[in-house]
């Protein structure tokens, strides 16, 4: 006769409604980004219609593109501000704690199906070590998308704040290829991102992908990092 085990789980709220309210803004942002971004790149045929304003205006396409820069760079203004005002809402990895590097290496392991288990975390080290890449990504992306944003008017205040990007890399041309190659590693993080969240929520029930709806990770295992709500 076959024994049923019961499993006791416990309840750890980390993530403030400001976290996720941000969170699901700058997603929406990037999408939007990378597409329309994609769209001023390789624009389509629309040269029997222009200049009558279409859904398929390049204008269009630009001024969304532009709107959805500026909501990203203020959600990603306030996620950091809340990092500031909520304890939970943590921002980079504690690189200065030695274990960080052996439990980082241990979650990689697991994810590439060469262990079976992790140690149980309330915040994924491999995943907080990639946000940091990612907030390097999102600099240069900022950095490189306002200074030719800021080209058609160089002496204006945001041309002065933005335009030695354009001489570092040597010409607006290089600074256009980098800001569409970092486009795509956002898009591969996100990729990545999303594998290991439905991952860890439907195979090993960390209850990842419902913690930025309700606030509340779910753990069958006390985590190793508990500590860090005290």
């Amino acid at each position: 006769m076959k024994s049923v085990k019961e499993v006791k789980r416990k309840e750890y709220y980390i993530f403030s409604p400001f976290l996720r309210i941000f969170h699901w803004i700058m997603v929406c942002a990037i999408v939007i980004l990378f597409f329309t971004g994609l769209w001023i790149t390789k624009p389509m045929n629309v040269s029997t219609i222009e200049p009558f304003f279409t859904m398929t205006s390049m204008d269009l396409v630009r001024d969304i593109h532009f709107v959805a820069a500026f909501i990203f760079c203020a959600a990603f203004i306030l996620r950091i501000y809340g990092f500031i005002i909520n304890k939970g809402d943590r921002l980079f990895p504690r690189v200065w704690e030695g274990h960080f590097y052996a439990e980082t290496v241990d979650v990689a392991l697991h994810y590439m199906l060469l262990k079976p288990h992790h140690a149980s975390f309330l915040r994924n080290p491999l995943a907080r070590m990639s946000y940091a890449g990612l907030y390097v990504l999102v600099a240069i992306e900022i950095l490189t998308g306002f200074a030719m944003y800021f080209m058609t008017n160089p002496s204006a205040i945001g041309g002065k704040l933005f335009g030695w990007v354009n001489v570092i890399l040597g010409g607006e041309m290089m600074t256009h290829y980098v800001h569409h190659y970092v486009a795509w590693l956002i898009i591969l993080f996100a990729i990545g991102h999303m594998y290991m969240v439905i991952r860890a929520e439907f195979m090993e029930g960390e209850s990842e992908v419902s913690s930025m709806f309700s606030g509340k990770k779910i753990l069958a295992h006390t985590p190793k990092d508990a500590n860090e709500l005290d």
